[in-house]
């Protein structure tokens, strides 16, 4: 009967299970992208503990130097850089200067220890694909394997920087680079970088020469991952200080940037249960509407001793069915817009989204949907039920 219904209404049942597709993907892609998304920004430090900067806000100053967006806070003094790094408590510390750029992607300068003492996870450092580390002394560049795929840089090619975080093509410095080496694919915001000696970035023609020599910030790395080391720090530069800012813990303070956008997020899934009953209602429409010209079969059916409880049944299980296939597509539009979440999340970023990887959403999103519609399958159930069968049993004239 089911088969039957859905074979006769083949248009209403393709149009209602695509809505029902479109109303669970969109359902699961917003539930992923943004578990998915708040991870990964979470998660990702690129192997180091803390960060020191100028005074301002911790969140700027992280998304600054960790993940390479935003404008940086101010500047610190070399003399800053040298007391941090001699601290007992400091294992690695990689001072980091910018204020230039490459057809948009960031250059920042840095020193060889960035490619040699830091591990951006357990065992793997940021290796070379191809080429080598840059000579301190030379214009040479490392650039990041995203920026190497986009603008197809290979060693031995070179560029001229341009002034300022955004690109301007009137900008342009007149000092040459050569690109040395292509870095492997990290999953980092490092993978979005052109690195290039700290004194290229610092000494770069048309810089204030008053502040040559000065960093943005300097990534940390602790011998000891006691809590007690930070806490000494953080007292130190933020308590007792009123001159540098010092970031820790990083996830702690990319979880502020979430905790601010978290109206976004309930937005999208208000639109995302809208949707879904919207896409609910329409199968209940569809299959109310369809229900005066099956009012005769159903009387056939009754004459020749179907239940009622079957007739019942089969319109419900109808409508489960529809859902049941429009959930089968729902995972191909979930996928659809989470390959494209990942993909501009990557470039301005360089965060990585899985669109594969599983989630609990995968499982209760499609049986909340079709408990959804088999209550939508109720009301024409009913109707169907309270069919009279001696009243519809005369033939259509």
């Amino acid at each position: 009967m089911v088969r039957k219904s859905l074979r006769q209404h083949l248009l209403s049942t393709i149009i209602t299970a695509c809505s029902i597709a479109l109303a669970g993907g969109l359902l699961m892609a917003v539930w992923v992208v943004k578990e998915q998304s708040q991870r990964a920004f979470t998660g990702v430090n690129a192997g180091f503990d803390a960060v020191l900067g100028a005074r301002g806000s911790k969140l700027q100053l992280v998304l600054n130097t960790i993940f390479h967006l935003e404008e940086s806070p101010g500047n610190i003094r070399p003399e800053d850089y040298d007391l941090i790094r001699s601290n007992a408590a400091v294992k690695v510390a990689i001072p980091i200067a910018l204020g230039d750029n490459y057809l948009g992607y960031r250059i920042v300068g840095t020193t060889t220890n960035l490619f040699s003492e830091v591990e951006f996870e357990t065992g793997r450092r940021f290796d070379m694909a191809a080429g080598r580390v840059f000579d301190p002394g030379l214009r040479e560049a490392v650039v990041g394997s995203f920026v190497a795929g986009r603008l197809g840089l290979r060693p031995g090619d070179t560029f001229q920087p341009y002034h300022g975080l955004l690109f301007n093509p009137e900008d342009q410095h007149e000092e040459r680079y050569v690109v040395v080496g292509v870095m492997k694919p990290s999953n980092t915001p490092v993978d979005r970088v052109i690195w290039i000696p700290l004194q290229g970035v610092q000494l770069m023609a048309g810089h204030d020469p008053k502040a040559a020599g000065d960093l943005s910030g300097v990534l940390l790395k602790f011998k000891d991952t006691s809590p007690l080391t930070a806490r000494q720090l953080d007292l130190m530069y933020n308590k007792q200080g009123n001159r540098l800012t010092f970031a820790w813990p990083i996830a702690q303070i990319v979880s502020q940037l979430f905790n601010k956008i978290a109206w976004v997020d309930r937005v999208l899934a208000l639109v995302a249960y809208l949707v879904a009953v919207v896409a609910t209602g329409s199968i209940l429409v569809s299959i109310y509407n369809s229900m005066k010209e099956r009012r005769r079969d159903i009387a056939i059916l009754r004459a020749l001793g179907a239940r009622r409880r079957t007739i019942f049944s089969a319109i419900v299980l109808e409508a489960v069915a529809i859902a049941a296939i429009g959930m089968v597509l729902a995972f191909a539009v979930h996928v659809t817009i989470l390959t494209a979440v990942a993909v501009v999340v990557r470039s301005q970023t360089g965060v990585v989204l899985d669109p594969w990887a599983p989630n609990a959403v995968m499982l209760w999103a499609p049986l909340g949907m079709i408990a959804l519609a088999a209550l939508a399958g109720l009301v024409p159930a009913w109707k169907a039920y309270r069919t009279p069968v001696a009243e519809n049993l005369a033939p259509v004239s």
